[in-house]
């Protein structure tokens, strides 16, 4: 186990820095200066944009930038913003409680209703219920995140008035709750029908018959064997799923005017705030890749055959 964990953590090292080299050029190669943008329609000041330029990094060569910007990180630094100077840090941390309220609430909604729906559908596969559950999950995979966002928002919200429709206070878990069902829509619904081909593949096993021979009732042998064999094609899905949902919260904090990583990205998009964007973006890189070094470990436990060399 302790060879294959060093030998996955030295595996994240060129993904990391791969990532990072995209998003990093992505945003500081393309055309535009973001030092110009400061002054918007106004006669900019050579002297004060090139002082600026040189005290920012920003005259050196793309790939002396990226050097110093992956130096930085291994020191903590994510990097300053242009316009405010401000760390990035700073900005990210003062965003991520309202980003991380929603993305665990739409994570935990996406695993209750997801294998919930899925478990339903598989132990009655062919009936009315499973139809059901796959003509729903279908609509939901077809509907973007943002035209859902905007029906729930005006019906819900501001049509019926049944929900705020704008959240007011990110600390609110009631607030969040429409957007997270929101933001899980997709993922619970990719989760059910995940669940449910499982479950029915699981159900002819021979561990099934055999635990039903041995006089098993049938929740336990669903909860025991069956449930449990069939989260591993789930789980895996979950973890890559997980910083889907950080990445997918920027549309959904906009529709929702959540002020969290999201909408800091979007508004850091719009003032061409490139370090802003590459120092959350290489954030969310490091959950995802931890997230995805702890699901692969967690595989041993919901199965025990499973050994790392």
């Amino acid at each position: 186990m302790g060879r294959y964990v060093v030998r996955r953590l030295l595996q994240m090292i060129p993904v990391f820095i791969g990532s990072t080299f995209i998003i990093f050029m992505m945003m500081y190669a393309l055309p535009g200066d973001p030092v110009r943008a400061l002054w918007g329609e106004r006669a900019p000041d050579e002297a004060q944009m090139a002082a600026m330029r040189e005290s920012l990094g920003l005259d050196d060569p793309i790939l002396v930038q990226y050097w110093n910007y992956l130096t930085g990180l291994l020191q903590g630094d994510f990097g300053t913003q242009i316009a405010s100077r401000r760390e990035v840090i700073d900005v990210i941390s003062e965003a991520l409680p309202a980003t991380l309220r929603l993305t665990a609430l739409a994570f935990v909604i996406t695993v209750v209703v997801g294998v919930g729906m899925g478990l339903v559908a598989g132990l009655r596969a062919g009936k009315f219920s499973d139809r059901g559950i796959l003509f729903v999950t279908l609509l939901l995979i077809s509907v973007p995140v943002f035209v859902l966002g905007q029906i729930f928002q005006t019906y819900l919200g501001v049509r019926w008035g049944w929900v705020t429709p704008s959240v007011r206070d990110s600390e609110n878990w009631g607030q969040l709750f429409l957007p997270a069902i929101v933001l899980a829509s997709l993922s619970f619904a990719y989760v059910a029908r995940l669940t449910r081909t499982s479950i029915v593949e699981n159900r002819r096993a021979d561990y099934m018959r055999t635990a039903k021979a041995k006089g098993l009732t049938q929740r336990r042998a669903v909860g025991v064997h069956l449930l449990r064999n069939s989260m591993i094609p789930v789980v895996t899905f979950l973890g890559v799923d997980l910083g889907n949902l950080m990445a997918g919260a920027v549309v959904t904090e906009g529709i929702f005017n959540i002020h969290g990583i999201g909408g800091t990205v979007y508004d850091a998009l719009h003032t061409r705030e490139g370090s802003t964007v590459v120092g959350i973006v290489s954030f969310i890189i490091l959950v995802y890749l931890v997230v995805t070094l702890l699901v692969d470990l967690l595989y041993a436990v919901l199965d025990p055959r499973i050994r790392y060399a």
